[in-house]
């Protein structure tokens, strides 16, 4: 199984993560950079279909 798609580079640990912004429930959006500063904790789920 290919755990790193073509094209990605891997994230590494003790690294910054790289910038990203996502929707929020209320039609809003929240960016990494927002959150620079407090503790977060990001988890990724994969989707199988």
């Amino acid at each position: 199984m290919n755990t790193n798609p073509a094209g990605v580079n891997p994230v590494l640990v003790g690294r910054a993560a790289p910038g990203f912004t996502l929707p929020m429930p209320e039609d809003e959006f929240i960016s990494l950079q927002e959150l620079r500063g407090r503790k977060i904790l990001l988890i990724f789920l994969r989707h199988f279909a």
